[in-house]
């Protein structure tokens, strides 16, 4: 058994909740632009003052309509500016948070209105509201649903207009640190979504130690940050907290489809996503120098940013001559990635799957380190991360200020701390279960090295035994393979079977430009070229620098080209992406079976 620990950086108040925030934004930096929202297009800022003055006059609404203290008010909306107002103003209502993600179906919204005991729900949208509709009958302590779309704001605002100041203002403290600020609700990967309580303990045992720790990336007045994760998510509230509490400007977007024009518009100092992201700005720019006959030189960028970063982590440092080519590739490609970005930024955080080490070093190697973190619903987003001036690319860093990481005798990551849920609403066996002994069992698989930097491996649940009764934990080859710009999804699958093997989906953008590239007939699709041995020699380079990553016995022997996409909406994977093994193994049960036939 092995464990490491930092010791606090933040000492959470012992009778606040988190609208001390935003008062005390407003008294301490009232000019200072805490938000940025879009006004016909346009990026307006929001000052701390202004920020505060429209959560009381939602909260009011809410206080009018007869939310009370310790009520549960659910929201269901894309990441947008109302999202963040919403949640302070239901705290200030002295109320809970329910989020609910805009993809959710019906079922799902009835599930978790209805197992919260939601008394309100705030929706964005006509098929956000078309789906309450269509369960309200089941919900009988539902009595409110607002719309944004549809004058939420407006109608709270006049609802609230008799609400007295003194009013406002004892609500606004009636929550304790150690209350329920909300209820989030987990990803289902293995069943019915549980509701993890998070205090406001939790969120400031959290977004207290992240600022801290991270001091260099939140500083008032000078950084900004662009969140297009799901609000919904924990990680999205970890950027919203945390930038409320800096306090630095915090953007919000709803659609990623324009993201390089949002970044190019907002010119963020700080970016929070997930791999994928960054996986898709390497890719799409790497596949445009193919495309403008630069590819070679891309290359040769990428592979210098590489060895430039993996340099810096000897004690020599990068020589001369790596130096020099440096500093040519910064003015011919890294300045140019560094503009996609936003051209302001020098740092990312990256969590939600591991990034890759190469990705990791050629981030680092272009002037944009991105700061691998790990953490769950439970452990309120972070609950390890790597400092801004000690990066250890290849692990997801050190254990969160005033936190404790565990690694148990068989592997599994324990932890301890304030920033930990309470229990899973009304599930007091699984609560039991997942906090025994004092200490959260994360499921995942780890290791701490001499310096307490924490590698996740896999998850207990999701080992794989062969039939040879060889262990495989199958996210680390995964990760390699889904890093190929071709590959959009890869499970592995093979337990009870003869050998590992690998389910793999396309990536739809990238195929139609392999496809031109490669003289196939326009149209082309994954079900119509799934067969093309170019493809399929494409796909096994990827499988290739996966098997790469372990041993004989755990490396993929055969895949298999899936002609759909795997997507929330068929069930196979999470809406924060996480993939659901049991339903896609059941879905593909067929495609799985023709590979150990072949």
């Amino acid at each position: 058994m092995r464990e490491f620990s930092l010791p606090a950086l933040y000492e959470v108040p012992t009778d606040g909740n988190l609208t001390d925030l935003i008062r005390r934004n407003a008294a301490q930096h009232p000019e200072v632009a805490v938000m940025s929202r879009k006004v016909a297009g346009v990026w307006t800022d929001v000052s701390a003052t202004q920020f505060l003055t429209e959560v009381r006059a939602a909260a009011k609404g809410l206080i009018a309509s007869g939310v009370q203290p310790g009520d549960r008010v659910a929201l269901m909306s894309r990441t947008r500016f109302e999202w963040v107002l919403l949640d302070f103003a239901i705290w200030s209502a002295g109320a809970v948070t329910v989020p609910v993600y805009e993809t959710s179906s019906a079922e799902q919204v009835q599930w978790i209105l209805g197992d919260s005991g939601a008394v309100a729900v705030l929706v964005e949208s006509d098929a956000h509201a078309a789906a309450v509709a269509s369960v309200r009958d089941s919900l009988p302590e539902l009595a409110h649903v607002w719309q944004i779309d549809a004058g939420a704001m407006e109608a709270l605002g006049e609802a609230g207009a008799e609400v007295s100041e003194e009013t406002m203002d004892l609500r606004m403290v009636s929550a304790k640190a150690d209350d329920p600020a909300t209820i989030v609700y987990t990803s289902g990967t293995t069943g019915r979504p549980k509701g993890c309580v998070l205090t406001h303990r939790s969120f400031f045992a959290e977004c207290g130690n992240v600022v801290e720790r991270l001091k260099p990336l939140f500083r008032t007045g000078e950084c900004s940050v662009l969140l297009f994760l799901p609000a919904a998510h924990v990680f999205g509230r970890l950027v919203e907290v945390a930038s409320v509490m800096a306090p630095i400007k915090l953007g919000c977007v709803p659609d990623i489809k324009n993201l390089t024009e949002e970044l190019a518009s907002f010119r963020p100092t700080l970016i929070l996503g997930v791999p994928r992201v960054f996986e898709k700005v390497y890719n799409a720019a790497r596949a445009k120098a193919q495309a403008d006959g630069k590819g070679k030189i891309f290359d040769r960028a990428a592979d210098t940013a590489i060895a430039y970063s993996r340099a810096l982590s000897t004690p020599q440092g990068p020589t001369l001559g790596l130096k020099l080519k440096h500093k040519l590739f910064d003015k011919l490609v890294f300045g140019k990635l560094r503009a996609v970005l936003g051209g302001r930024g020098e740092y990312a955080i990256s969590g939600g799957a591991p990034l890759g080490e190469r990705l990791g070093h050629f981030y680092r190697g272009i002037g944009f380190t991105v700061l691998e973190g790990y953490g769950l619903t439970e452990s309120c987003a972070a609950t390890a991360f790597n400092p801004w001036d000690r990066p250890k690319i290849g692990t997801v860093g050190q254990p969160l200020p005033g936190s404790v990481v565990r690694i148990a005798d068989d592997g599994e990551v324990l932890l301890h701390g304030e920033h930990l849920f309470t229990g899973y609403w009304n599930n007091e066996a699984a609560s039991a279960e997942a906090l025994a002994d004092g200490w959260f069992h994360t499921g995942d698989i780890g290791t701490l090295d001499e310096d307490g930097y924490l590698a996740i491996t896999g998850r207990k649940k999701e080992i794989i035994v062969t039939a040879g009764g060889k262990n495989v934990a199958p996210a680390v080859i995964e990760d390699r393979i889904r890093a190929h710009a071709l590959v959009a999804e890869c499970m592995v699958v093979g337990d009870g079977r003869p050998f590992v093997a690998a389910l793999v989906t396309l990536d739809e953008e990238f195929l139609s430009r392999w496809a031109e590239e490669n003289g196939k007939p326009a149209g082309s699709t994954a079900l119509s070229l799934r067969e093309d041995a170019e493809l399929l020699a494409e796909v096994q380079r990827a499988v290739d620098d996966g098997n790469a990553a372990v041993s004989k016995a755990e490396s993929v022997r055969k895949f298999r080209i899936l002609p759909t996409q795997f997507t929330e909406e068929a069930g196979h994977i999470t809406p924060s992406l996480k993939l659901k093994r049991n339903v896609v193994a059941k879905d593909f049960a067929d495609e799985v079976e023709s590979i150990y036939r072949a």
